[in-house]
């Protein structure tokens, strides 16, 4: 069983940077792409981005591209989150997610089969 959990939520102002961690544990991940999504009040959860895992291929977002980096670590089977120059439109509830079958990447809810419970991340203008 794999068990995925999130850290470096917090309240910041526009502008600022967070960086959101996702440590996995009980299976290694070094195989299957990782992902982060989101979910703002109201709202469907979102892609946020993804990297595949040997780190050659990432996709991001639209909406978050120039702005968020993500990146991993698979010797220390954790996946990182860079967000930069926040927005309060980036306020959601941040998920770490691992693909559900290894070597592929996806950028869809449905290609991940493995999800943390979330960090809160707050964006106050």
């Amino acid at each position: 069983q794999v068990h995925l959990v999130e850290s470096g939520g917090g309240v910041v102002q526009a502008g600022d940077s967070l960086t959101l961690s996702c440590a996995a544990s009980g299976r290694t991940l070094s195989s299957y792409a990782m992902g982060w999504f989101r979910q703002a009040p109201g709202k469907e959860r979102e892609f946020v981005a993804s990297i595949s895992w040997n780190s050659v291929t990432t996709h991001y977002a639209d909406f978050v591209k120039g702005r968020f980096t993500i990146s991993r670590d698979n010797a220390k089977d954790t996946v990182i989150l860079q967000m930069n120059s926040l927005k309060p439109e980036d306020t959601a509830v941040y998920y770490c997610a691992a693909h559900g079958s290894p070597l592929r990447i996806g950028i869809r809810d449905e290609d991940f089969g493995f999800w943390g419970q979330g960090t809160q991340v707050t964006v106050s203008s």
